[in-house]
């Protein structure tokens, strides 16, 4: 038998972004609790992504939308990271309060955006194991926030595209 790259190249793809899914999940987490949330977006799913980031050009006429909207149409799939947001106890104030009784509601712990932040590094470090193009993206991610792909419990969304070819796509900006 004797395959073609170009014929197995999106399949390459999704088996990576399914391995950098693997990556997040055993990163290292504050006190060993898992609050990430992850998805792997293909298809159509990832034209409605586009879609949403055009909306959100639209509505805040921020370019980073626009073209990151288009960016992400070239990438084979689309790897999501969330957190869900939780207080760890620790008093450390590094949410900027003295206390975790201090913090105010809505205010993060610090530790859920470090927890995620870790994940997307293990996620990217295993794509390029992998040897694929990445790229991490807040606009992305808050497009799959308004897409709720991940539900109601997550806030802090992020999200990888993933592609193989000759350059990046995600590169020049």
């Amino acid at each position: 038998m004797i395959e073609n790259e170009r014929d197995i190249r999106l399949s390459s793809v999704i088996e990576a972004g399914r391995r950098m899914l693997t990556a997040a999940r055993t990163a290292p987490k504050a006190k060993g609790l898992d609050l990430l949330e992850c998805c792997l977006v293909t298809g159509d799913d990832i034209q409605r992504m586009s879609a949403e980031m055009q909306a959100l050009y639209e509505e805040t006429g921020r370019p980073v939308f626009k073209r990151d909207g288009e960016n992400i149409l070239k990438a084979g799939c689309v790897v999501v990271i969330a957190t869900r947001r939780e207080v760890m106890g620790l008093d450390c104030g590094h949410c900027g309060f003295d206390s975790c009784a201090q913090k105010l509601p809505g205010v993060p712990c610090a530790f859920n955006s470090v927890d995620v932040g870790i994940a997307l590094g293990s996620a990217v470090a295993t794509a390029a194991d992998c040897r694929v193009d990445t790229r991490v993206m807040y606009s992305a991610g808050m497009a799959a926030a308004r897409m709720k792909l991940l539900g109601e419990g997550p806030y802090q969304y992020f999200a990888i595209p993933v592609s193989a070819s000759s350059k990046s796509p995600f590169f020049d900006r």
